[in-house]
């Protein structure tokens, strides 16, 4: 399967050591199989650091998700919304799971504001839940945690 990172810079040798802490899914390197999606997300990135989008493009056999420890969210669920919540606001940003691969939906870009009603108490964990949930309708992305399953990418593009 093909797997889409944007970016602004190309990538052909992935370092976890330069991934951002406090991500939806932890510290990890993140790529969706929607072009387009990654696509967006060099754009927005390149608005930002007044650079050109990047879409790197990497092959990973799918048949390969049996031999990692794989956790996968299907759709907007209570049990992604902790995962999410908890690894958004770890205080040392550390990845609060042993997972080498995880996947499942992209949270909005507002949850910081979510996270802060949330722990304030002005809203629930409800509605939480259903605010975080990315605007443009279910998008899923994939999030490579390990050097171990990192490795099993190949670079195409």
């Amino acid at each position: 399967m093909k797997l889409y990172h944007g970016s602004t810079v190309v990538i052909d040798q992935i370092d976890l050591a330069k991934s951002k802490p406090n991500k939806d899914f932890g510290k990890a390197f993140y790529l969706s199989d929607d072009e387009q999606q990654a696509l967006e997300m060099a754009q927005f990135r390149a608005e930002f650091e007044d650079a050109s989008p990047i879409v790197n493009v990497y092959e990973f056999d799918d048949s390969l998700f049996e031999i990692f420890r794989f956790k996968r969210f299907e759709k907007y669920s209570k049990e992604w919304a902790h995962f999410v919540y908890d690894h958004r606001t770890e205080p040392e940003g550390r990845t609060l799971h042993d997972y080498d691969i995880v996947y499942g939906p992209i949270a909005n870009d507002r949850i910081g504001a979510q996270i802060t009603r949330y722990k304030q108490g002005y809203i629930t964990f409800s509605e939480f839940l259903k605010r975080i949930q990315y605007i443009k309708g279910i998008t899923f992305q994939y999030a490579f945690c390990t050097q171990r399953a990192i490795d099993k990418l190949i670079k195409l593009i």
